[in-house]
């Protein structure tokens, strides 16, 4: 299905500012640079490493925060959020989720980013429509894989990226360094597709640091950056017999991608130079001379930059109208929940059935139910070892919620600031589904943790009693879970998060009431913070009643448990209101990893 655009061919024009202000603390990297691209066409900015191709790139594309000062129209409209989800861009490094293949990842783009008036049917119909057009037809069905898993090529996993994009029929394309990694062949055939989509009425510019000679040739336009400045604009096909009407021509057969590149940085080696040029001894103030009069003479020569037009009010009516449209169709809150929970749960799914997590959970359950097999209370020494016992699973199921839930946010960061900056959901339905689907795994391996420990140690043999642990339990695991996302969300760096979670854990464990009981005043507050202090008074009160008695067979007769030392700084008949402490804990840590995950993505360049 086509989507009806009044944007669909894009003329877009640009011009940097010549000079920054002075007393300015920004870095000025791009001076001068104007251009224009027109529908059909596709537009190569060569240059070398530093020049400023990525930076203008994201720029054009709206994926550069901060004050950039310029102007760059889009139809002779100037730029506007609500343009970026008419522009596809394609990142240097491809951000697919590994575990997902070629057509869950599209279909998945698919449903969170093409308008909620079409169906399900026609939705699908776009994507194989795309995997026909990007030749993925043979490794649809293949995962995309990465560093640990094992999927498609490199050019395939380049395409589709570019499927990704194009999903919503952009009328401008941007790509940053598309042929990276590739071969010759692979890279030919990438730019091949690129020169398919461009004839049909797509605007498309792409970084690219040195293609062969028969990739330079399917380029339409070519702006050469040398240190922040153009040095050449115009058509590709022209640019030999540019320079060499400037002196500057090959005495040996070149790529002409390799003779730009020799320019742009003043090595002139196996180059003719004019007479201008010529003598001067130092290397490196020979290159210099070189870049500045390739830059006077582009100034000299190039044509100003066609002057803004003033839109005319039928195309302003026309992209707002677009705009409003688009904001109306775009799927809602609970769908975007729907299809992230899906693909979250099938992305995860290989963590969530992993063997050896299952192993764990039965095999820890097991081993403490053989070292308490049948445990009893009759005496001080036993009753000790069972609340050591239940301070353990606390620990274990602690640590566990802990570490998993850490590192989510810090290793799905590049996939959610790719997604946002692309709008293709609200941050609040991933946050959302990411929570709901972790939370499965945290439900059912407690459950079976407790189901094998629970009889095999002994433990009181009552409905309530058991019912009232796992409750216990769990509220601990979910807890421990939002702790978990609020550090990863706040720190968003894999080896910081894990550090921050293994002091937190520590802290938490000495201040849960087992190791010490009676904490100094000056820093008795810590106990109130810790989570773990409150799911294990709530356990041993699962456990235990006041009532009860124990060390029977002593000369004093029968005592209640709550005389017992173990008990000292818990009251055990002083009712549950743990529960409410640990789900307020749980509910607000969440709230506060959203707030600071929301602050950090928006931060975090792409």
């Amino acid at each position: 299905m086509t989507l009806k655009n009044p944007l669909t061919a894009a003329r877009v024009a640009f011009a940097s500012q010549t000079r920054a202000d002075q007393g300015s603390s920004c870095k000025h990297i791009l001076k001068g640079i104007a251009g224009s691209v027109d529908p059909g066409e596709i537009l190569a900015l060569m240059g070398p490493s530093g020049s400023g191709k990525t930076t203008l790139l994201k720029i054009l594309g709206g994926r550069l925060g901060g004050g950039v000062k310029g102007h760059i129209t889009y139809n002779d409209t100037p730029y506007s959020p609500c343009l970026k989800r008419r522009i596809g861009f394609v990142t240097q490094d491809d951000v697919l989720f590994p575990q997902l293949t070629v057509e869950e990842t599209l279909v998945f783009a698919a449903f969170l980013r093409l308008p909620a008036c079409m169906s399900k049917q026609q939705k699908r119909d776009r994507v194989d429509a795309i995997i026909a057009e990007l030749n993925l037809e043979r490794c649809r069905h293949t995962k995309i894989g990465g560093a640990f898993v094992r999927g498609v090529s490199g050019g395939e996993r380049k395409r589709t990226s570019i499927g990704n994009e194009i999903l919503v029929d952009p009328s401008l394309l941007l790509l940053d360094e598309p042929t990276s990694g590739l071969d010759s062949t692979s890279a030919s055939k990438l730019i091949f597709i690129l020169q398919r989509l461009a004839k049909t009425r797509r605007t498309i510019i792409t970084t690219i640091h040195q293609p062969s000679s028969r990739m330079f040739h399917m380029f339409d336009k070519l702006l050469l950056i040398s240190d922040g400045h153009a040095i050449y604009h115009g058509k590709a096909r022209d640019c030999m017999h540019h320079f060499s009407s400037l002196g500057f021509v090959p005495e040996i057969p070149m790529n002409p991608a390799e003779f730009l590149l020799d320019l742009a940085t003043g090595n002139l080696d196996d180059i003719s130079v004019p007479e201008a040029l010529r003598g001067s001894p130092d290397p490196q103030e020979f290159r210099s001379q070189v870049i500045r009069h390739l830059q006077l003479k582009y100034r000299a020569g190039a044509e100003a930059p066609a002057g803004r037009r003033t839109p005319t009010e039928q195309l302003r009516l026309a992209v707002r109208a677009h705009n409003k449209d688009r904001r109306r169709r775009s799927i809602g809150w609970l769908q975007q929940f729907a299809v992230l929970s899906r693909r979250t749960f099938r992305e995860r799914a290989s963590d969530y059935l992993d063997k050896m997590r299952l192993a764990q959970a039965v095999g820890v359950a097991l081993l403490l139910g053989l070292l308490w097999w049948k445990s009893q209370t009759g005496n001080e020494a036993q009753l000790r070892d069972q609340v050591g016992l239940i301070f353990y699973i606390c620990i274990f199921w602690t640590s566990s919620s802990l570490f998993g839930s850490v590192y989510v946010f810090p290793f799905e960061k590049l996939y959610l600031v790719k997604e946002r900056k692309a709008d293709m959901y609200r941050l609040s339905a991933y946050y959302a589904s990411s929570t709901l689907c972790d939370a499965v795994p945290h439900v059912v391996y407690p459950v079976l943790f407790m189901a094998i420990l629970y009889f095999m140690a002994g433990l009181r043999r009552t409905v309530p009693c058991f019912f009232l642990t796992l409750l216990a339990t769990l509220l601990i695991v979910f807890t421990s879970q939002g702790t978990g996302e609020l550090l990863g969300a706040a720190i968003l760096s894999v080896k910081r998060a894990g550090v921050m979670a293994s002091l937190v854990l520590m802290l938490f464990l000495l201040t849960g009431g087992y190791y010490v009981q009676h904490i100094p005043k000056f820093i008795r507050w810590l106990k109130y913070v810790s989570f773990m202090h409150y799911g294990f008074n709530l356990l041993l009160k699962a456990q235990y009643h006041g009532h009860l008695t124990y060390n029977c067979a002593s000369r004093g007769g029968c005592q209640r448990l709550q005389s017992s030392p173990s008990f000292g700084t818990v009251d055990l008949d002083g009712g549950m209101r743990e529960v409410w402490i640990l789900l307020a804990m749980a509910l607000a840590y969440r709230l506060l990893a959203y707030f600071c995950l929301l602050k950090r993505i928006s931060l975090t360049p792409l």
